[in-house]
């Protein structure tokens, strides 16, 4: 968001944006355009260190950062006994650069679903090989259709393999993903759906190696979505010996992301391939790894974007 059109909103008073508002304006295009911004603004903008909180079963974090004009919070949230309405949730508050009174609030429950597939994307876009046709989505819960929604829209995928635990999860995540995109999507065995992977997508809650990193073949891009936490864990360390790895925040992925589990490894900032400041694929066969732990800044230009949206509607 420019500087004029963030002020003109701000001074209007506070803006309060609703999950039914936010649902309404997203869309894939306006959050990968949002992702983009937030990853090139994180080689200079700051983002600080995430605060986990625990209330009884219920956990929430708190990202805050700041870039330019943007300054503020997103609190995420994940209730497991919620049944009638999303586990996941987000709020993004957004601060007056001047004041630092409050200048709006953005319930972004679905948003934020958009936003983390965004990043996916992003990283797809950036390091996966142009000609990538098969894609394997590792995990059935909600952020799953989400996942595979933006990867096609940056590589020709033809072909979707539906990984997870529960066959009768596995059959009806794909059969969301055909009526969704009209892609043929099948249910499938880890081992099968990996070796045969152009694309591996990794969106669980998982503590544990997901796939054996023998089954990873030369030239496959590979995007963690999961670890957002101590201890989480969705690859298997043996595979960093083989792979390139990237990430959002290289001290944020060691601590709480994918790569707190690889140990002394060379990391790279996506951003770093976006703005020409290190390279990303060098060739077809390298493996390429993306960690997505999340951070503020894509909350923020998240928030921003749909307040410019919201406004101009």
């Amino acid at each position: 968001m420019t500087d004029t059109a963030f002020r003109e909103i701000a001074a209007s008073g506070t803006v309060l944006i609703t999950e039914s508002e936010s649902s309404s304006l997203i869309d894939e295009e306006l959050a990968l355009q949002a992702a983009r911004e937030a990853f090139v603004a994180s080689m200079t903008g700051t983002a600080f260190p995430v605060v986990i909180g625990y209330s009884s079963a219920n956990r929430f974090t708190l990202k805050s950062g700041s870039a330019g004009e943007l300054v503020g919070v997103k609190v995420g949230s994940y209730w497991p006994g919620n049944v009638e309405i999303p586990r996941h949730n987000s709020t993004i508050v957004l601060l007056s650069p001047e004041t630092g009174r409050l200048a709006a609030v953005v319930e972004a429950g679905t948003a934020n679903a958009y936003r983390t597939a965004a990043a996916d994307a992003l990283a797809v876009d950036t390091l996966a090989r142009p000609d990538a046709r098969t894609l394997t989505v590792i995990g059935t819960g909600n952020q799953a259709l989400y996942e595979v929604r933006a990867v096609t829209r940056v590589r020709p995928i033809d072909k979707v393999f539906i990984v997870g635990r529960r066959p009768d999860a596995v059959r009806e995540s794909s059969r969301a993903v055909t009526d969704y995109t009209g892609l043929p999507a099948e249910p499938a065995q880890a081992q099968a759906a990996v070796t045969a992977a152009d694309i591996v997508v990794t969106a669980t809650t998982s503590r544990g190696p997901l796939f054996d990193a023998a089954w990873i073949t030369a030239g496959t891009h590979i995007s963690a979505m999961g670890a957002d936490g101590p201890g989480k864990q969705e690859l298997p360390p043996e595979l960093y010996d083989r792979a390139r790895l990237f990430c959002d925040l290289p001290d944020q992925s060691r601590s709480i992301g994918e790569f707190q589990h690889a140990g002394p490894a060379e990391l790279t900032a996506l951003g770093a391939v976006l703005t020409g400041a290190a390279e990303g694929r060098r060739s077809p066969d390298d493996i390429t790894v993306f960690d997505s732990s999340g951070f503020a800044l894509q909350d923020l230009t998240l928030a921003a974007a749909l307040l410019r949206r919201h406004h101009n509607s």
